[in-house]
């Protein structure tokens, strides 16, 4: 039942977000019914049933025949249909995984691959990383995964960026991050007291306030998403055309066909006193 929450939650923001709605995550569970979230073809076992009288048959056999869950029961059992193409299984991840500060397996797994595919698509060196925990909005399930959840997972419309910093210019954007609150960070090793930057590496070296150093993150924390100012200072920029989304999405299904299952781990990389 909560990847129905969060289904219903993503259609009101993309309808609404002109008037101001946010996204917001609800935990919900099927213990009074027990629904669990369909795939494309087990509908009525996930879901139940809407009788021919108009009541809904849960998945348990509890009957409701008054209040909105049967007309709620009716909305989300014929909207199936029109979803069954992203209820296609794409991968398999061998246990579930939630973006959490100060790091987390879901969220390294992201910024890392954000690293490495920013230098593919733009062929520059890239020595570090940033993204949002805000930019990840459901964990990863264990289990089969759905390109369903994949979507749910990275629901805007973010594009890859390379931008050059100085080395004082990173130091003051990890200062910055340490300030706010710490983000997805790759290619550094940093620790936070009392949101004060206490140490910062990249590569395992000091930053150097002299060098030149290529980072990886996606437009919306270019000039403040977040309040994060990825672009502050930077000598060269490049916007790429690639969607943080769809860019995950087709790694994911290559891991499959190569027959690997989704795993990820922490290291260390932001220690926060």
């Amino acid at each position: 039942m909560k990847k129905l929450a969060f289904i219903l939650i993503a259609l009101s923001v993309l309808v609404s977000c002109k008037s101001g709605f946010t996204w917001e995550k609800v935990s919900i569970n099927g213990r009074l019914t027990g629904v669990t979230a369909p795939s494309a073809d087990n509908i009525p076992e996930a879901l139940g049933k809407i009788a021919e009288d108009g009541s809904y048959v849960a998945p348990n056999g509890a009957v409701f025949t008054c209040g909105a869950t049967p007309a709620v029961a009716t909305a989300l059992i014929c909207a199936q249909p029109a979803m069954a193409d992203v209820k296609e299984v794409i991968a398999f991840s061998t246990r579930a995984m939630s973006a959490s500060r100060p790091e987390s397996e879901l969220s390294n797994f992201v910024v890392d691959f954000v690293r490495e595919e920013t230098a593919r698509v733009t062929g520059m060196p890239t020595d570090v990383a940033v993204t949002n925990f805000g930019g990840i909005r459901v964990d990863m399930p264990e289990g089969d995964v759905l390109l369903d959840d994949i979507r749910s997972m990275f629901p805007f419309v973010n594009k890859l960026c390379w931008v050059q910093l100085s080395g004082e210019n990173l130091l003051h954007l990890m200062n910055e991050i340490a300030e706010y609150g710490p983000q997805c960070v790759s290619g550094v090793k940093m620790v936070i007291a009392d949101h004060k930057l206490e140490s910062v590496e990249v590569g395992g070296q000091p930053i150097d306030p002299k060098k030149k150093y290529g980072v990886a993150t996606v437009d919306f924390l270019l000039d403040g998403g977040d309040n994060i100012h990825v672009g502050y200072g930077a000598t060269k920029l490049i916007v790429s055309d690639t969607i943080i989304g769809d860019a995950i999405e087709k790694y994911i299904r290559q891991l499959t066909a190569e027959g690997k299952a989704i795993e990820y781990q922490t290291d260390g990389r932001v220690i926060v006193k």
